[in-house]
């Protein structure tokens, strides 16, 4: 899985870094410790990045949630509808 941050280009270096942290799940006082600012500098950052838009992607490669199922089984071997014989 790949994460995406669309509008990048409108937050500061400090907004990407806080903006990623917190996507990932991250409470202010851990991107704090792992940045070295304060919470509350964290907090004004982040609202800072999302009044300047932004959008988080998330990219899945393949089918890994199984939604699509697999395509090949279903159709059989001929890659048509399977037939019966009565």
């Amino acid at each position: 899985m790949q994460m995406e941050i669309r509008g990048a280009e409108r937050l500061s270096f400090r907004e990407r870094q806080v903006v990623v942290l917190k996507e990932m799940g991250y409470a202010n006082g851990e991107v704090a410790r792992r940045l070295g600012l304060s919470p509350s500098t964290v907090a004004t950052l982040f609202n800072r990045a999302r009044t300047k838009g932004y959008q988080v992607v998330l990219v899945l490669s393949g089918d890994p949630l199984g939604i699509f199922g697999d395509e090949e089984g279903e159709r059989g071997a001929d890659g048509g509808a399977e037939e019966t014989q009565v």
